[in-house]
């Protein structure tokens, strides 16, 4: 059976778009599911900050130099900063990255037509070796944004918790919807930073609260039971149609969020 497969558009630069990806994939995984998340963000190649050591292969290659090459030589395990003995992350499930780590001239080659096609059946590939998948995708303007949102199941717009980003998720959805598609959800995210605007976002179908920003501090959800992961939670469930046993600390805290 294909997985589920779910492409988080962000509204704008700097939404928070991948790391909610990254996020998803390993809260996934810590309910023991095997999770990817593919990049198509070849401009900002954002992805590539959570994987440690050398990317050889990344996703451009396999839609440009390498198309010959298996979904699995540009997978790379997300690292949790927590390991078992031998050395790989300590979840029950997988939480593979496929990011854009790619030269000019070849992230120029993989941002073709033809190259978004090949990212298309990539994207449907993975829906067969994975229980899920996360397509982080930049805000849709580029072709390989287009490619997310049409091999996509479900798509989802990631905005910050701001006015801008309130305005941004209208234009996102009329781009969207030029290519025949729809944004069947809302993720807004709160900044760890600046002025509060706590009405902003009510609306979404989920606000994620404020978290560390770094790099080094994700994946809060490989072991985190509090408010940022509960929403996470409620989104996964959403996005996926599926129930994760996680349990949290406070009883209720996730209906309560819901309400």
């Amino acid at each position: 059976m294909q997985a589920t497969t779910l492409a988080l558009v962000g509204a704008t630069g700097g939404a928070g778009t991948t790391r909610t990806a990254v996020e998803l994939a390993a809260l996934g995984a810590r309910d023991g599911r095997d999770v990817a998340v593919v990049d198509a963000a070849f401009t900002t190649q954002g992805l590539s900050e959570y994987v440690s050591g050398r990317i050889d292969p990344d996703v451009t290659a396999l839609v440009t130099d390498e198309t010959g090459a298996s979904l699995s030589a540009a997978a790379y395990a997300t690292d949790t900063g927590s390991s078992d003995r031998d050395g790989e992350p300590d979840l029950s499930g997988r939480a593979d990255l496929l990011p854009a780590r790619a030269p000019f001239e070849r992230a120029a080659r993989a941002k073709t037509a033809e190259a978004a096609w090949k990212l298309e059946r990539r994207i449907d590939e993975a829906a067969t070796a994975y229980d899920a998948v996360v397509v982080d995708a930049a805000p849709v303007g580029s072709n390989e944004a287009v490619a997310a949102v049409t091999a996509a199941d479900r798509v989802e717009a990631v905005t910050p918790a701001t006015a801008h980003g309130r305005d941004a998720l209208q234009r996102l959805r009329g781009r969207v919807a030029d290519v025949g598609g729809s944004v069947d959800g809302t993720v807004a995210v709160a900044r760890a930073e600046g002025p509060a605007e706590s009405d902003v976002g009510e609306n979404a179908d989920t606000r994620l609260p404020a978290v560390d920003p770094a790099v080094e501090s994700a994946p809060a959800a490989a072991t985190g039971t509090g408010d940022y992961v509960a929403a996470l939670a409620e989104t996964y469930e959403r996005a996926f149609d599926a129930a994760l046993g996680i349990e949290f600390e406070e009883p209720g805290l996730v209906d309560r969020i819901r309400s």
